[in-house]
């Protein structure tokens, strides 16, 4: 079996003084001066990690062959575009968090459609991905009359996470919630918070920290890719409305899509390993679909295909 790095091993390095310093720099003096800091990091990042670089490659050399029509391929300077791309985002993340964006700064696809469906009294999950720039969709928690949000996340410096925002913007709706993995307890916080009618955000194409059996092996651009099933187990416990949420940069906008996935999920003993593939595959189409509109804004630099090549 090949042996590769699970995802959650790459991340938050430094993760803490690195965002204070950046953050810092970026309300100081602005984006072109944050970038004259920033570039060189991800230069440094992208020439030094073999595996991120390779990753990167794989993807888009898988892009070429599923969508030849987009004209990008794996090589190298392929690859570098990719990486200035995320270079970008993490600009965009700064000024999400620290409240300078402003509401002419994005466009909501969806967004009636979902307080329509919060303001009859019961929160929503909204199913997020590595593409494009979720923080962006903190705004919405600045808007009025907009429920609180609570996104989960990996990271084990989520209490920080939460303290640096209410830094920058303390008049933020937004609540990170560390998460490694779905227990009794979990289940129940976020219940609650449903039931009180707020809106609860997790990422969806990432494999379990904690559990590799709780995957679904599904088409994805072309090939076989696990995704997580923790994210329809965890809707089938909350018996709420289900959308999907994702943001990407386009002609200088933030274009946030909001789409609905389904009423409710609900499984039965006997096909419920067949009903969650189902939902699995869609979840995937559906990314798929938006990987396809802005390839180069997925940022998922790890071997994302690895698992299912080694259960073949």
């Amino acid at each position: 079996m090949k042996n590769s790095t699970h995802w959650a091993q790459m991340e938050e390095r430094g993760v803490i003084w690195g965002m204070r310093f950046l953050l810092r720099t970026y309300l100081l003096f602005g984006r072109s001066v944050l970038q004259i800091f920033l570039y060189p990091v991800v230069i440094y990042y992208w020439l030094m990690n073999k595996s991120a670089r390779h990753a990167s490659q794989d993807y888009l050399n898988r892009l070429a062959v599923f969508a030849p029509s987009l004209n990008l391929n794996g090589s190298l300077l392929w690859s570098y575009r990719h990486f200035i791309y995320f270079a970008n985002a993490m600009i965009d993340k700064l000024a999400a968090w620290s409240g300078t964006l402003s509401p002419p700064d994005v466009l909501y696809f969806g967004r009636n459609e979902l307080l329509a469906e919060t303001d009859k009294g019961r929160g929503v999950l909204l199913l997020g991905a590595h593409l494009g720039n979720l923080e962006v969709c903190r705004i919405i928690a600045d808007f009025d009359h907009t429920p609180p949000i609570n996104v989960l996340v990996h990271t084990k410096h989520a209490q920080k996470f939460n303290a640096l925002l209410r830094q920058t913007n303390n008049k933020s709706d937004l609540n990170l919630i560390q998460v490694t993995e779905i227990t009794a307890a979990t289940a129940q916080l976020l219940s609650d918070k449903i039931e009180a009618g707020e809106i609860v955000v997790m990422a969806a194409d990432r494999t379990p920290v904690n559990n590799q059996q709780r995957v679904s092996k599904v088409r994805f651009l072309g090939s076989d890719a696990m995704f997580p099933q923790g994210p329809f187990i965890l809707a089938g416990l909350l018996k709420c409305p289900v959308y999907t949420l994702l943001c990407l940069k386009q002609q200088d906008k933030f274009a946030i899509y909001i789409e609905p996935f389904c009423e409710q999920v609900s499984f039965q003993r006997k096909n419920r390993d067949e009903s969650m593939q189902k939902l699995a595959q869609r979840y995937a189409e559906r990314l798929q679909s938006y990987c396809l509109k802005e390839p180069l804004q997925w940022f998922n630099f790890f071997d994302f295909w690895h698992v299912a090549h080694n259960d073949e």
